[in-house]
């Protein structure tokens, strides 16, 4: 089992940078299939990138393809999306999800995931 906790979303300007965390507790952290996903008000949550078990290339949604890097560091349990030029449509609640027995091709379906952190919310203005 894993606990996940999310920080790093406050409110940022249109075009502006923000780095998001995502603390893991537990054992074998290497072996989750990691991802972020994001959950704007009315909308459903939706992939926006995230890792296959031991593969250390990011996969990412095409809205943020280019802006968004994903990033994880197993001796700290951590894993980070650093985003930037960001705009007023990425407003929203990221949230960490991990599951250690995901089948790869599930790695976009937000309801493949046992494990969630808490979420964060990051409000881009225009």
């Amino acid at each position: 089992q894993v606990q996940l906790v999310e920080s790093g979303g406050q409110w940022v300007p249109a075009g502006g940078s923000l780095g998001l965390s995502c603390q893991a507790s537990g054992r074998a952290f290497n072996t989750y299939t990691v991802a972020w996903f994001r959950q704007a008000p009315g909308s459903e949550r939706e992939f926006v990138a995230g890792f296959k078990r031991f593969n250390s290339n990011p996969i990412y949604a095409n809205s943020v393809k280019g802006r968004f890097t994903m990033s994880r560091d197993n001796a700290k349990n951590t894993v980070y999306l650093q985003m930037t030029n960001l705009k007023p449509d990425d407003t929203a609640v990221y949230y960490c999800a991990a599951d250690q027995n995901l089948i790869t091709s599930y790695l976009r379906l937000a309801s493949e995931y046992d494990y969630w952190g808490q979420g964060t919310q990051v409000t881009v203005s225009s």
